[in-house]
Order: structure tokens, then sequence, then C-alpha cells
């Protein structure tokens, strides 16, 4: 870190579009409107699942993670974007950037990790229904919640760490909309091979491995067995969703970290990067949650609740 030169301690300049002005508007707008929806939508998402004693269950233990995570994934780089749109001098200070670089991939990470165990619940739902409270107790629950935190944040502690020894030799312009590792390592001015390979390996840990483990397939073949039509479109429905949202999650991460570096694909990297980090955290409450009849019944409830007690 103390290879970083005087100016550059002072603060990095975000280019995120700023050679297409025209598009500044119409992403302020997108941006703004995700973010508020993500910030009312998780927060009450959070408060009606630890309110309704109905649904303290594994499933609603592990999506009220999952809202945590969306609100803090969110909240790290978006209103930092709004501001600098709204900007001629699209600056970030030094300190606000590593806390960007750190957070970042470290929430990111656990979004993959957390994922997979969502599946993995549903995969015991669904396929192993009769001994779901033997092995979905609330100890493992715990324990795979907390590892997919703690692992999340140590593989960020690793990457920013290694990111931040790299000497920038004064370049301070990153062509990104937040500070994120592959936007950081093109400031360099030595050979970050081994850093990319580093971040690849790690890419690979986290989103591939995790993403065939993931066990919707084995849901679908369970459903398949299904003799009642009805109950094959009740799971698929509520699958289905779900199976969009993680696809859609790894494909855009997948595509930013593993992909070769390209001067064609710049552009293309910004906006795959928009829509991991700002469209999913706004989708899965809609996706996990809000389409759940227990959740709107639970949202229901309390609006009743707090109407009774007003009156």
């Amino acid at each position: 870190m103390n290879r970083f030169n005087e100016s550059v301690s002072q603060g990095f300049v975000l280019l995120a579009f700023s050679a297409r002005p025209w598009l500044e508007l119409p992403l302020f707008v997108v941006f703004l409107v995700s973010y508020i929806l993500t910030i009312l939508g998780n927060p009450a998402i959070i408060l009606v699942l630890r309110l309704d004693f109905k649904l303290h269950t594994p499933m609603y233990f592990f999506l009220t993670n999952l809202s945590l995570l969306d609100l803090c994934y969110t909240t790290s780089a978006v209103p930092q974007m709004l501001v600098n749109i709204c900007s001629i001098r699209k600056v970030i200070r030094y300190g606000g950037c590593v806390a960007q670089l750190f957070i970042f991939p470290a929430l990111g990470s656990t979004e993959c990790l957390l994922l997979a165990v969502i599946s993995f619940d549903r995969f015991v739902t669904i396929c192993q229904p009769v001994h779901y409270l033997v092995i979905m107790h609330q100890r493992r629950c715990l324990q795979l919640a907390a590892a997919s935190w703690i692992r999340g944040f140590s593989n960020s502690v690793w990457q920013s760490t290694l990111t931040l020894q790299m000497p920038l030799c004064g370049h301070k312009e990153v062509d990104h909309f937040f500070c994120e590792v592959p936007a950081l390592l093109k400031l360099s001015c030595v050979e970050t091979t081994a850093n990319e390979a580093e971040l690849f390996f790690i890419s690979v840990l986290f989103l591939l491995i995790p993403l065939t483990l993931i066990s919707y397939a084995f849901i679908v073949q369970a459903v398949l067995r299904i003799q009642s039509a009805k109950g094959r479109q009740k799971v698929f429905g509520t699958c289905g969703s779900r199976l969009i949202v993680v696809s859609l999650f790894y494909g855009t991460a997948i595509y930013m970290y593993l992909q070769p570096p390209s001067p064609a694909s710049k552009d293309q990297g910004k906006m795959v990067s928009l829509f991991y980090g700002i469209i999913m955290p706004m989708l899965n409450p809609l996706i996990y949650t809000l389409r759940n009849k227990d959740v709107k019944g639970a949202f229901k409830r309390l609006i009743a609740r707090i109407f009774l007690i007003k009156k």
C-alpha cells in the first residue's frame, strides 16, 4: 500500500460512461429506482420474516441472510455512483475506493455461496421431505450461513490485499462505475499475470464449483416423477423463477470474472457488473419472497396488526 504515490492516495476518477454523456440520465434513473426498491424491499422482508413466527424455518432464515446481504451489496456502491453521475469531477476518495474494493467482492462471494446453500435447502425440501428437519436442523443452518459469510469475507481480504499491493505509478482513472478488482488491476504499471491467475482461480472456486453443486437439476428430476400435473406445475412455478435468478447472477459474474481481457468488452463488462451488482439485489426479494403465499400472508397479518394498534 505504501507504493501508492501522493496523487493516487488523494482519490481515483471513476470514468464509467463519461465518454457517452447521453447515457448518464437514463442510468441515473435506473440506479435510483433500483436502489429505492432495494432499500425498501429488503428491510421489509427482513422485518416480516423475523416478526412472524410461522416463517422461522430454515428457508426463510437463509432468505433473511440474502436480503441483508443484498441491502449491504447495493449500498456499498450505488450512492457513490449516483453522486458521480451528477458531478462533473467523478472522484472517489482513496478510503472509499478501498472500502468498495473490500466490501463488494466480500458480499458478492458470500452471495455465490448463499445461493448454493438456498438451492441445497430446496433440494432437501423436495427430494428428501421426510428427513428435512433432521438434515436442516438449526445448528446446521447456522453453520452453513456462517461459513458462507466467513469464506466470502476471507476471499475478499486476500484479493483486496494483493490488489492494493500493486504499484499504480500515478494512474488513477478507473474505467468502471466503482472500485472492483479487475478494474484496478488494469491500472497497475507492472506485470499482473500472477494476480489475474489468482483471481481466475478464486472465481472458479466461488462461481463454477458452487454452480455445479446447485441442486436444481436434481429437483427437476424429482419433479418430473410427480404424477400430479398440478403438483408439478406448483413446484416448477416456484423453482423455475429461482433458477432463472441464479442463472442470471452466476452467468453475469462468470462473464465478468472469467472472460479473457479484451478492449472490445470494456463497456459490456460495465453493463454486466451493473446487472449482478444492482439489478439482482432488487429482483431477489421479488422472486424469492414476494411471490410466496406464506410471505404475502405474513405481510397482510403485519399490516393488520399495525392498523389495529393505531385504532
